[in-house]
């Protein structure tokens, strides 16, 4: 037996094992939290179920959880990747939780990374709930998969550049206020609910412009309509995607 057969060998796991690992913890802690789950499990559910069964809203033509469906799935995404995230990060950041792991072996990239795969892990619980209540109330999607999956990527990039925007320039009280009024708004105004030729054009062409009414309308148009790839929602979701976490990079503040 060699000299140092039991000595230590000290340093950083792999990296692709820290970055599982914490998006494990990540995604856990998200599902722990009473209100996390309120927002992206409970209220989206509950949207599709009361106005696909109760004559509130006028959707248009043919089954409301045809109209519905897209939309909530839609809202389930930016729940996730933009308000919970941002509500989330804002209060580690405060409390110092993302200083320590800054201080860590790490990368703070790597960081972002584990919590991007855990609202990508979440997301698909809830596309999978959705979609399985979606059936039961006699919903009928039509076309290319493809088109939903890059609709959905999209969006959360969108939304998780806005969210980490928010959480790491303002501060975490004001952080919890602006991501859920702004989740009120955009529910009401986005397309999810109410379709947006209730309002008037020149808002209606306003808000056509917002990442939730493209991903609304691009989810709409394919799983409704059975429309092709929806280039024009891709383009807008894009953009935001690359506005937010754009800025993100640039003026996030770790303590």
């Amino acid at each position: 037996m060699s000299a140092g057969t039991y000595t230590p060998k000290p340093g950083a796991a792999p990296l692709t094992r820290m970055i599982a690992a914490q998006a494990v913890f990540e995604t856990k802690m998200l599902l722990r939290n009473g209100e996390q789950l309120l927002l992206t499990v409970i209220i989206p559910s509950l949207l599709l179920v009361l106005f696909s069964t109760v004559d509130v809203v006028d959707t248009g033509e043919g089954e409301a959880v045809d109209f519905l469906t897209p939309g909530v799935l839609a809202l389930a995404v930016m729940s996730t990747a933009f308000t919970g995230q941002a509500i989330a990060t804002g209060f580690e950041r405060r409390y110092g939780v993302l200083k320590r792991l800054g201080a860590s072996p790490i990368p703070r990239w790597a960081l972002m990374a584990a919590k991007t795969l855990s609202v990508l892990v979440t997301e698909i619980l809830q596309v999978v709930l959705l979609t399985a209540i979606a059936f039961a109330l006699g919903w009928s999607p039509h076309g290319n998969p493809l088109s939903v999956v890059l609709l959905l990527v999209l969006g959360t990039a969108a939304f998780s550049g806005l969210g980490l925007l928010m959480a790491g320039t303002l501060k975490a009280e004001a952080t919890l206020a602006a991501a859920n009024l702004v989740f009120l708004l955009l529910l009401v105004g986005g397309g999810v609910i109410v379709p947006l030729d209730k309002f008037p054009d020149t808002v209606a062409s306003v808000l056509a412009l917002l990442p939730i009414s493209a991903l609304s309308d691009g989810l709409r148009d394919v799983l409704q309509h059975g429309a092709g790839m929806p280039w024009g929602n891709l383009g807008i979701l894009a953009l935001w995607a690359v506005l937010g976490l754009g800025a993100a990079a640039r003026t996030f503040r770790w303590e």
